[in-house]
């Protein structure tokens, strides 16, 4: 025998102090009473001749004297070692995305906890318990832990996964388990079949069941959206309700029943009268064992990555071209007399025109520009040639440079009249005029990136040539760089994104509101999707912030309800000693305790009678 907690031994310590309380306690108390009284109550001794009252005192001080003795026996939680009688448990579940199909109102997964909560509940006292869960990752919940209510407690916390796994990692797991304990228990539980399964006992949690799912969406657009893609039945004949919805509104824009047949694939299309829009989503409606597969959420890249731009011109014709041709702008043209603020806009483009006060939050191009506090440079005066003068491209081979200039052929363009300009800020000069720049870009007092054309379109040959489409083309990336260049993925892929320059952070909201902040250090970064459903990033800027939208979509290979694996075994011979298992059950204890406690009350009960 042994004690979990020997310090409740202390508690033995009140048997002397018993023993000592009854040899200094007075037994007699002193009262004065009539003579005739103490001789009827001796007469009445004398005849019962009762002897059990000598006994009483002693047998009340040995109940109590036992009472502590069991109290601190209880404290200090005695245990009995019983040899071979426990085991060792190893315990794999499968969190793979197939674990959330529904049987019986309940996921596999939750199937597999409660299969694993019975094994442990059956199991013997000072048993050991390792949980492996192959999610998204393969992770070790707990190892060797002897804590029964421990170990039920964290099997019940793990949460399912939406991603197409593989077992390498958890078979190496359980491997080392069994080479360090041939004797070790090990159990998988899963919704799979498997080959071969040499020392491990497979519970298989899985059923035959319907499911329904739609996959390769996409889109054209014409005269109309036109949305094609293919659903599929999994197990028997079926008519599918495939409905798509455009920006989250609640009214179909196009249904259709699609005939399928159990095990083929069906091809559909849909077609709405709305040609722009943000996101589109198709569905199933018809009711199966996993909703996570019956609809397919697509953003719009284009529109995502696209921004608002105010054209103020009297003459727009060069820039609206170039926004249309080689931009992603949603762009509203206005004269210079209407204009009253650029609020609301991601782009404001001033022609031959400047305002008062530049935007706050846009970013501003200018052709042929005046002084405007805040915008990071200065006109000094209006240059006019005799002759037109040829521009000279920058040959600096800074990363900036290079890439504003990126396929820019250099052909000769020539400018009679420019805007002779300071600069106060740090702008990097594209194109010069002898020693004054005529194109730079840079960013103004607000933060936000400007671009000056110093001399109006009318005034040079610039527009007509490639060369002006080409570079307005780097400078609107440079401004609006494409942060994603796709908006759809399955779950368990690695999202892309693009950071751009004078990005402070990207942070990404998952499905469940989980948030996440991305490394912005690199040109590039990559982010896991773990969840099936809309990821949204936000990009920030300064006090600037840009959202866009991804969705990831159920794995294919998890939308089988039933799958076979090919091999889920352990190498080397079963076999070896058990674990000792220990008897700490006090619940006996509790019962003699109670008994001797009433006894004890017996007693001094029928003593207090006596003096009655």
């Amino acid at each position: 025998m042994s004690f979990l907690y020997p310090l409740g031994l202390l508690g033995l310590i009140g048997v002397p102090i018993l023993i000592i309380i009854y040899i200094i306690k007075n037994k007699y108390t002193e009262q004065v009473i009539a003579s005739t009284y103490l001789w009827a109550l001796s007469e009445k001794f004398l005849k019962k001749r009762l002897p059990i009252n000598k006994l009483v005192g002693i047998i009340s001080l040995i109940l109590q004297i036992i009472t502590v003795i069991l109290v601190s026996f209880a404290l200090a939680h005695p245990v009995l070692i019983r040899k071979g009688a426990a085991d060792d448990f190893c315990f794999v579940i499968d969190g793979s995305g197939s674990m959330n199909f529904v049987q019986d109102d309940k996921t596999r997964l939750d199937l597999a906890k409660e299969r694993v909560s019975e094994i442990i509940d059956d199991s013997a006292n000072g048993s050991a318990y390792t949980l492996v869960f192959v999610g998204s990752t393969t992770n070790e919940i707990y190892s060797g832990i002897t804590d029964r209510e421990q170990a039920l407690s964290l099997l019940g916390g793990i949460s399912p996964s939406y991603a197409a796994t593989g077992f390498t990692d958890a078979i190496g797991a359980a491997q080392s388990y069994f080479n360090a304990n041939p004797a070790v228990k090990t159990y998988l539980v899963t919704d799979k079949d498997f080959k071969s399964s040499d020392n491990v006992n497979v519970i298989n949690v899985g059923a035959e069941v319907e499911n329904y799912a739609v996959s390769d969406v996409k889109y054209e657009i014409g005269d109309s959206l036109r949305v094609s893609g293919s659903v599929m039945s999994y197990k028997s004949d079926a008519s599918l309700n495939v409905s798509l919805y455009l920006d989250g509104l609640p009214a179909a824009a196009a249904t259709k029943t699609v005939e399928v047949k159990g095990l083929q694939v069906a091809e559909f299309t849909l077609e709405s009268t709305q040609v722009e829009f943000g996101s589109l989503r198709v569905e199933i409606s018809n009711a199966d064992a996993l909703a996570a597969d019956n609809e397919i959420t697509v953003y719009n890249v284009d529109y995502e990555n696209s921004y608002t731009a105010l054209l103020v011109s009297e003459t727009p014709f060069y820039m609206q071209a170039v926004l249309k041709a080689v931009g992603n702008a949603r762009t509203t043209v206005i004269k210079p007399e209407d204009y009253t603020g650029g609020d609301g806009y991601d782009l404001c483009i001033f022609d031959s025109f400047t305002p008062e006060t530049i935007p706050q939050n846009s970013a501003v191009w200018f052709f042929n520009p005046e002084s405007v506090a805040g915008a990071g440079f200065s006109v000094q005066n209006d240059i006019t040639l005799t002759s037109a003068a040829r521009a000279k491209y920058s040959s600096s081979t800074s990363t900036v440079v290079r890439s504003l200039l990126n396929n820019v052929i250099k052909e000769d363009f020539y400018v009679i009249k420019y805007k002779k300009c300071g600069l106060y800020r740090n702008f990097t000069t594209l194109v010069s005029v002898g020693d004054d720049p005529l194109v730079f870009t840079g960013t103004n007092d607000y933060g936000n990136r400007t671009v000056v054309f110093a001399f109006a379109l009318k005034d040079t040959n610039f527009p007509p040539l490639q060369d002006y489409r080409v570079l307005s083309g780097n400078l609107l990336s440079f401004a609006f760089p494409t942060v994603i260049d796709k908006s759809s993925y399955y779950c368990g892929e690695m999202l892309q994104v693009n950071v751009v320059a004078n990005c402070d952070g990207i942070r990404v909201v998952s499905p469940s509101g989980g948030i996440s902040y991305l490394d912005v250090s690199g040109a590039v970064s990559e982010f896991e999707l773990t969840e099936v459903g809309t990821y949204t990033l936000t990009v920030l800027y300064g006090d600037n912030s840009r959202i866009y939208n991804v969705y990831a979509a159920f794995p294919e290979d998890e939308r089988f309800p039933v799958t076979e694996g090919e091999a889920f075994s352990l190498q080397g011979e079963a076999g070896g000693s058990r674990r000792d298992g220990i008897f700490d059950n006090l619940f006996i204890l509790v019962i003699i305790l109670a008994v001797v406690f009433a006894a004890d009350w017996v007693v001094y009960c029928y003593e207090q009678y006596q003096l009655r």
